[in-house]
């Protein structure tokens, strides 16, 4: 007899557990099916929702339960990322006094191009950098010095690049024969411990023998892919090119009167341009 009534505890605390269960579960249910009905395509699979609802609670759960475990995995990694790019930006301060020159030697044999014309050595660079994650490209001598003149006179600058919800702005810097980039929202938040997403380096050992400066990118794949990288290094050379009034006008503005600088302004010129990427 005491055997039974120790049975019959047991059943009824797993019965209590049971129905307490289900309540807990109902009301995270409907608390997330409120939630839901903000959402704009709530509408288009309500009935389909309610159905389940009536049919078989435990499953729509359990759907919903997977789904709060894949958006709160989502959530993780986008914080874990902010994290790791905000230990990388506290760890990497730029000292422009001890910025090394960057050589050809460092970074390909240069017996492969030792010798070689004008027009070899452009394949050789672009082939090089084929399946690659870099953009490159080759500029004459006069074109060359212009920018880096430019940059001299207008180190800095803010370039916009097109995203899904509008517009992101990077801030540009000259320092030697390197142009630094980072996010305009980095550099705010970290002055200048900001990480630099872009890097183009030139390398000058052909510029007064064969006429032509060999130019290479660098970015961090976590925050540009290959064509927005180039979008920013195309506009970063229409603008030091001083072909454009308005454009130069731009770059003065910035840096000597940055009070009467417009974002705007930057967009309109921007919606002007044609990238050939």
């Amino acid at each position: 007899m005491t055997s039974s009534f120790g049975s019959f505890g047991i059943i009824a605390e797993l019965h209590k557990n049971f129905h307490k269960k289900i309540m807990i579960s109902r009301t995270k249910t409907d608390e997330v099916l409120e939630n839901l009905k903000s959402n704009p395509y709530f509408n288009k699979y309500a009935k389909k929702i309610a159905e389940l609802q009536q049919i078989n609670p435990d499953l729509l759960s359990e759907r919903i339960e997977k789904q709060e475990k894949k958006v709160q995995k989502k959530k993780e990694k986008q914080e874990q990322e902010c994290s790791n790019y905000q230990a990388k930006a506290k760890n990497k301060v730029i000292q422009p006094s001890h910025t090394k020159e960057a050589r050809l030697s460092d970074i390909m044999n240069m017996d492969m191009i030792q010798g070689k014309t004008k027009e070899e050595i452009e394949q050789i660079w672009t082939e090089y950098h084929k399946q690659k994650d870099y953009i490159c490209a080759i500029m004459e001598s006069q074109q060359y010095e212009r920018i880096f003149d430019c940059g001299k006179k207008y180190p800095l600058f803010l370039l916009p690049l097109p995203r899904k919800q509008g517009y992101e702005f990077f801030l540009s810097q000259f320092q030697g024969n390197k142009v630094y980039m980072t996010s305009l929202l980095w550099y705010q938040t970290h002055k200048e411990n900001a990480p630099e997403c872009l890097t183009l380096t030139h390398y000058t050992e052909f510029k007064d023998s064969k006429g032509i400066v060999l130019m290479r990118g660098e970015f961090d794949l976590n925050f540009l892919n290959c064509r927005e990288a180039q979008c920013l290094a195309n506009e970063l050379q229409l603008y030091y090119t001083g072909k454009s009034s308005e454009r130069l006008k731009l770059l003065e503005t910035f840096n000597n009167a940055p009070n009467d600088f417009k974002y705007n302004d930057l967009i309109g010129q921007l919606e002007k341009i044609s990238f050939v990427t």
